[in-house]
């Protein structure tokens, strides 16, 4: 009985942690600069909706917002058909050739991303990548496919070799068998990794740092460092902008909220 409320009491505690800084975030954006720096902790008075306002007139967040949309789902559905496509071919391989091309992408999560500034900089300005939307999204699911392929390569271990077979039988090819079979098979483990590589992607600075010079092409992480100065930071605009970038992520994770978990499940219960 004892641990059990022991139990109860580090996850309120770990709660409250967790939702402290949401809640600081959440109230400032609501605040005027001034009542920001007189109460930070303080409930909003008045309560006040200018920030939001100011984002949408006075900035150009929804080009930035579309932008990160046009990164976003261009990264993940890139990722998930070839990521898929990879995996099960591995998968369906077996042996040892499987085994080494399975590690020559788990290969890819051992180097440090930091390691290929310079390399991915160097390259991207002489294939005329730099400064442009299609080539971020190039970049972003060449360094994401290492970690794509491990993920579904887990997810592909549950998938049963006899359904497979019986549809070799009928007469499937390997296209119709992935297509027809796997994928459909896979759909939560799919949904798990597409949440995933979304939460990475819309919140990824560094690689457009790297890439993207134009403020016309700015994503919204990138953009938010407009709100700091060099000697003064705008900390109720700056918040406002983290809720709005934050505000897709919860939508889409509150939506495939049941795929995640039973995703996540099925890569628990492989092998």
């Amino acid at each position: 009985m004892g641990m059990k409320w022991l139990g109860r009491v580090v996850l309120l505690l770990y709660a409250v942690i967790i939702a402290a800084p949401l809640y600081f975030v959440f109230i400032s954006s609501f605040k005027s600069t001034q009542r920001f720096f007189a109460s930070p902790l303080g409930w909003p008075k008045p309560f006040t909706l200018s920030n939001f306002t100011t984002m949408f007139k006075g900035q150009t967040i929804g080009k930035y917002f579309l932008n990160s949309i046009e990164v976003t789902l261009g990264t993940v559905l890139i990722e998930l058909l070839l990521g898929s496509l990879i995996a099960y071919a591995i998968y369906r391989l077996g042996g040892k050739i499987a085994m080494v091309l399975f590690a020559l992408f788990i290969a890819g999560l051992i180097v440090p991303s930091q390691v290929n500034m310079l390399p991915i900089y160097s390259l991207t300005h002489k294939l005329g990548w730099s400064d442009s939307l299609y080539g971020l999204i190039l970049v972003s699911v060449a360094m994401l496919m290492p970690l794509t392929v491990f993920m579904l390569k887990g997810f592909m271990q549950v998938l049963s070799k006899e359904i497979l077979e019986a549809g070799s039988i009928d007469g499937a090819g390997e296209w119709k068998l992935y297509s027809r079979i796997a994928l459909p098979l896979s759909a939560p483990s799919l949904a798990a990794t597409a949440t995933f590589l979304f939460v990475m992607v819309w919140n990824d600075l560094l690689i457009p740092m790297l890439l993207i010079n134009s403020k016309s092409k700015l994503t919204l992480p990138l953009a938010m460092l407009q709100f700091r100065g060099e000697y003064v930071t705008d900390y109720p605009m700056l918040l406002t902008g983290v809720v709005i970038t934050a505000a897709p992520m919860v939508v889409l994770f509150l939506f495939l909220q049941r795929y995640f978990v039973a995703g996540v499940m099925a890569g628990s219960l492989k092998g």
